[in-house]
């Protein structure tokens, strides 16, 4: 269990601010703020004080914001 997890945690694709900012349509202030209330994904380090996000977990915040408009599939 704990090997697949692993194995599927390497695949993960990490993204950088500016790609998170063009995927979900915020600016960098909003996407910080959002983090700070605990409704966005948390990012990950990734050295020299820098950090990126999962691109799973951008995607399926998207998919919640999509779902609770009412747009989701049914």
């Amino acid at each position: 269990m704990a090997d697949q997890f692993l194995e599927n945690l390497a695949k993960q694709r990490l993204i950088r601010l500016r790609e998170v900012r063009l995927r979900v349509g915020l600016g960098t202030s909003t996407v910080y703020r959002y983090l700070a209330e605990g409704k966005f994904p948390r990012p990950v380090q990734i050295g020299g004080g820098r950090v990126a996000w999962l691109e799973t977990d951008v995607d399926a915040w998207i998919v919640d914001r999509v779902e609770a408009s009412g747009r989701g599939a049914t």
